[in-house]
């Protein structure tokens, strides 16, 4: 629970509840603190337990971290059922953005391939290249409106 909090920072607060408390009500402001938060604790996990037995025995694995989506993403990329691996080293991002790259720019994919000019850049496009300046006739009309 108090995982993030250093030495300096627990004797701060130490300090802190000694001034706002006083030394003499701060043992029963921690012992309301502890039966509070046992409390809370123990409402969570009767809650926990209702919903696991109205869900039924088809989810008797399940877990409320699921929840979380990083935990679930996690989770599913980790399943082998799925077949992500492969599908993900079948997928050449660098490709990709290329081929995109060439279609906004009106380039032919074949003359300008990525493994030319990927070949000159050491492995890598280079992005930071501008086009070539487009005919004016290869503009859109300018619409005042539409701005």
């Amino acid at each position: 629970m108090f995982n993030d909090i250093g030495p300096l920072e627990l004797v701060t607060l130490i300090i802190l509840a000694v001034l706002v408390f006083g030394p003499d009500k701060l043992p029963k402001v921690i012992q309301d603190v502890t039966r509070t938060i046992r409390k809370i604790r123990d409402f969570s996990d009767s809650a926990k337990q209702d919903i696991r037995e109205e869900l039924g025995p088809e989810f008797k694995d399940f877990e409320f971290e699921d929840l979380n989506p990083k935990t679930f993403i996690r989770k599913q990329l980790d399943n082998e059922d799925l077949g992500l691996k492969e599908i993900r080293s079948g997928f050449d991002l660098k490709k990709e953005m290329a081929e995109v790259t060439d279609a906004v720019h009106g380039r032919d994919p074949e003359s300008a391939s990525p493994a030319s000019s990927a070949s000159a850049s050491g492995g890598r496009l280079d992005m930071t290249k501008k086009p070539g300046k487009p005919a004016v006739d290869d503009r859109p009309p300018f619409d005042a409106d539409a701005t």
